[in-house]
């Protein structure tokens, strides 16, 4: 009788120096010599990839291990959801968008909460394979049907599915030794502008909030490793957007129990520039309570961000979103069946 061939492994680095609270992204699908230096740098903490960085998975590996050459201890995140956002595309499973993936929970509860633990599983595996330590995933925003930015990125316009079947995805990623990221709190299904190019304003009352957007991350903040505010006003509760609210982001911490890490979103995105220069974006996030910033897509406005967290004390929650297990291979998860066998459904739903 054959053997299943048995994954091969390899191990993740020992951490030895402390993170950063800034968070890059790169220029291309190599490190430069310029990056390197950047990266050596005591105020970064982490990179995040993009599409301009990714040509397939095996690059995208040993792109992380000339990360991890250079500095061990950075943590390096991606975006990888499914559907339209999905960073690397070849080498992985084509995942469908999320609310395809919600899309029976109606007819077939059991079958649909499987499918997406199933899928976070996988997606920690594939992501993990790829040398990474953390997807921003899973989406708690609960489509409001007005939100292109956040669409069928939305597992579903009811609170509760979102938060069944998000939590289904959390198992998931945190059985293949993933952290969860749930984004954008307190929710930015409820609005149709885009905070990439805009800053949104949504101006229900906090207890239609309450009752709607912020329920997923209310019942599930014991349960996300890390937790990305929104670039949007709720200005029923403060005149700035969640990501610099110190008043959003204490009642993350206070009333809903956060205990992990805080994400700011991009403080390059125009849903940030009401805050100032990208020093004073910095200041204001971190005095807001978040724990580490990402500053994509301009380089002299991360060179500021650097400059201005010369001086900042940093957290050791930070680390716990390391990979921490035994890295699989890219070629030893074809031996696994239920990886055979979900990334064949995976693939065919579209």
């Amino acid at each position: 009788m054959s053997q299943t061939p048995t994954p091969q492994v390899h191990m993740s680095q020992p951490a030895r120096d402390p993170l950063g609270p800034v968070m890059l992204d790169l220029e291309g699908t190599r490190l430069t010599a310029d990056e390197a230096d950047l990266l050596c740098r005591p105020e970064v903490g982490g990179v995040i990839l993009f599409a301009r960085n990714v040509d397939s998975a095996t690059q995208v590996r040993k792109l992380c291990d000339s990360i991890r050459q250079l500095r061990p201890t950075l943590l390096i995140g991606i975006d990888q959801e499914g559907g339209r956002v999905q960073r690397i595309r070849e080498g992985v499973t084509r995942l469908p968008t999320m609310r395809r993936l919600g899309r029976d929970m109606d007819s077939r509860p059991d079958e649909t909460r499987r499918l997406c633990q199933d899928t976070g599983w996988l997606l920690g595996m594939e992501m993990a394979a790829c040398g990474l330590d953390l997807t921003f995933a899973p989406v708690l925003d609960v489509d409001g049907g007005t939100s292109t930015v956040i669409g069928d990125r939305s597992l579903s316009s009811s609170p509760e599915v979102v938060t069944t079947l998000a939590g289904a995805l959390i198992d998931g990623l945190h059985e293949a030794g993933m952290v969860a990221v749930g984004k954008h709190f307190p929710g930015h299904g409820g609005v149709s502008a885009d905070s990439h190019h805009e800053l949104p304003v949504d101006g229900r009352p906090l207890e239609a909030l309450r009752a709607h957007d912020l329920v997923p991350f209310e019942r599930l903040a014991a349960r996300l490793d890390a937790v990305m505010p929104a670039h949007v006003v709720y200005s029923d509760f403060d005149s700035r957007p969640a990501g610099f609210s110190p008043a959003w982001l204490g009642m993350l911490r206070e009333s809903l129990g956060f205990r992990g890490v805080i994400f700011s979103d991009d403080l390059s995105m125009a849903g940030a520039a009401s805050a100032g220069t990208p020093a004073e974006r910095a200041q204001a996030a971190l005095s807001a309570g978040c724990d580490m910033l990402l500053v994509c897509n301009d380089r002299q406005a991360a060179l500021e961000v650097l400059d201005a967290c010369r001086d900042h004390r940093t957290t050791p929650r930070l680390s716990k979103l390391r990979f921490g297990r035994a890295r699989p291979s890219l070629e030893s998860l074809s031996a696994l069946s239920r990886w055979r066998r979900l990334h064949a459904h995976l693939e065919a739903m579209g």
